[in-house]
């Protein structure tokens, strides 16, 4: 059943749509022009609205516009008896959802009424999607260590410039790169993750910057590689202290000259592409050592974020704890359990080499076998 508003100066269309939603089990709100309909849209929810175009004081258009900037997100219908092809493309450019001539087909509007009605589901469940994305990525804590990170995270995130993000196993480095990506200026534009540990060193540069069509055995078809995927966006190089030291040297290029070249062609592919790296090794080591470019890492290193260890923030630990204590118990159907003070600090005096994924698994391991209160004696069996 759906909340429908229908705004039109004549009373015989009013209430004929009125009889006809009505029928269909729909709850129906009638206004007899544009300013009443404001003020109904304004007071209510509606999940649809129906509107006439030519209207006293206020017409239809002047409706929806007012609608629109008013942040009023419902699907706006627009109905008229005078309709033609410009009336409905200037309607349909400033928001409407759908557009109907009267007479109106019975069969069409009810299409129209349940066209609007998955529309509304699929704005709703893509909110809750986001809710649960922008869970994952929080940066949960409050200790000196933690606000220093957020701080360069703010000042940072809305720059193009490179970000070299260091620490440990398990501390947040993918956080840190997904708050940087979701508060910069290229927020819509394409996220790529690229765990360079995790691709073998002989195909990292396929992975990276694609290949032709012939360029080796297995290409059997043209790859376009994360590079240009991530064109006009951001690529997060996660564990780039593993990269071989030949995709290094192409990386470098695309950072010098924002172009690349596919496996097995002669072209040059422009891109536009903020960089984002990670890795838990020293790399200044690493160069010393052969295994890095300094000069890469100079490139990469214009802004250094240290997320530090959980042994480091352990003032943090309460907070932690209770935030992975809701997620999990809501992503489990688990009824909502919490921690005593006893369990806390027992947490609290535990060394964490792994850190805040470790953490984790431990508070999800006490919440499906501990108690409905999780005590020091449950950390002391199950932690």
């Amino acid at each position: 059943m759906a909340k429908v508003l229908v705004i039109d100066d004549e009373r015989s269309i009013r209430n004929t749509l009125k009889d006809i939603l009505e029928f269909e089990k729909h709850q129906v709100v009638l206004a007899e022009n544009g300013k009443i309909g404001l003020e109904a849209a304004q007071n209510s929810i509606f999940d649809v609205i129906f509107s006439d175009i030519k209207m006293p004081e206020m017409d239809g258009i002047e409706l929806l516009t007012t609608l629109k900037e008013n942040e009023i997100d419902v699907p706006v219908v627009m109905i008229s008896g005078h309709g033609n092809i410009e009336t409905a493309v200037e309607c349909i450019k400033k928001g409407a959802f759908d557009f109907i001539e009267k007479p109106i087909d019975l069969n069409r509007l009810l299409i129209t009424v349940r066209n609007a009605l998955d529309k509304n589901l699929l704005v709703v469940e893509t909110k809750s999607l986001k809710r649960k994305v922008a869970k994952r990525h929080q940066m949960i804590g409050e200790s000196p260590a933690i606000e220093k990170v957020r701080m360069m995270i703010e000042r940072v995130a809305p720059t193009d410039a490179r970000v070299l993000i260091t620490g440990e196993n398990g501390t947040g480095k993918e956080v840190v790169a997904r708050l940087l990506f979701e508060n910069s200026q290229r927020t819509n534009a394409p996220f790529v993750e690229v765990n360079c540990a995790a691709i073998p060193s002989e195909l990292i540069e396929s992975e990276l910057f694609g290949h032709e069509k012939g360029s080796f055995t297995s290409a059997i078809k043209q790859r376009i590689g994360k590079f240009e995927q991530a064109d006009t966006g951001t690529i997060f190089l996660d564990e780039i202290g593993d990269m071989s030291l030949s995709a290094q040297t192409k990386v470098l290029r695309v950072l010098q000259e924002n172009e690349l070249t596919r496996v097995g062609s002669d072209k040059s592919v422009k891109v536009n592409v903020r960089v984002l790296a990670a890795t838990n090794k020293n790399l200044k080591k690493e160069i010393e050592n052969g295994n890095f470019r300094e000069d890469l890492f100079h490139r990469l290193n214009v802004i250094p974020i240290h997320v530090p260890s959980l042994d480091d923030r352990k003032e943090d630990i309460p907070l932690l704890v209770n935030h992975f204590c809701e997620l999990i118990c809501s992503e489990q159907g688990i009824l909502a359990k919490t921690f005593d003070n006893e369990s806390i600090e027992q947490l609290q005096n535990r060394i964490w080499t792994g850190n805040i994924r470790e953490l984790r698994n431990v508070v999800e391991r006490l919440i499906i076998l501990g108690g409905p209160t999780i005590s020091k004696e449950d950390v002391d069996m199950f932690a």
